[in-house]
């Protein structure tokens, strides 16, 4: 289903954004909604480092009977090696994996689409401005209701230190869109 030189690449997390995901891979266009079974979502930081979310990022985490919910995004080959920086994999914070994607369709479809995992899980809640980046995605993409409400209710840090990405994001957002910016 990948056009030639693209992959498809499972988001969770921020990536759930287009407009997060096309800050690093322009090229991203969704092609469906789609789940990962026995997974469940986790938020975890990097030990002795600080996040650009000020803390908890998304992870998976290998859980029987659950799943996580995402979008698969067709990227270009070129931007790979940008998207892996974006999630730290050259310092060790995620390694990229290869995840069965189930599509939200009639009949049973799966695509195999890379995604990322966390190397190291240390719990920690994430920021109320990662924990919005991922509940927009979410709903603009459609997931699907009980989804939403279990995003609805993630607990945060409470942090109200400045996250300078987030400042970027409602920009791009308010001029992609003024009326539906945050």
């Amino acid at each position: 289903m990948a056009a030639e030189n693209t992959f498809l690449y499972f988001a969770f997390g921020s990536n759930l954004l287009r407009e997060r995901l096309q800050m690093t891979c322009p090229s991203a266009y969704k092609v469906a909604i789609g789940r990962i079974k026995d997974y469940c979502l986790g938020f975890s930081s990097f030990s002795g480092t600080r996040n650009q979310w000020n803390g908890g990022t998304a992870t998976i985490l290998s859980s029987a009977g659950v799943e996580v919910w995402g979008v698969v995004w067709c990227i270009s080959n070129n931007e790979e090696e940008c998207l892996n920086i974006q999630e730290g994999v050259h310092k060790g914070q995620y390694s990229m994996v290869e995840v069965a994607v189930e599509l939200d369709k009639s009949e049973p479809t799966i695509l195999h689409c890379k995604s990322f995992k966390m190397n190291h899980f240390e719990p920690s809640y994430p920021s109320p401005q990662y924990a919005k980046v991922l509940l927009l995605g979410a709903e603009r993409n459609a997931l699907p209701p009980h989804y939403l409400h279990t995003l609805q209710s993630i607990k945060t840090n409470g942090s109200k230190a400045p996250v300078p990405i987030w400042d970027k994001l409602q920009s791009i957002l308010r001029q992609s869109n003024p009326t539906t910016a945050p």
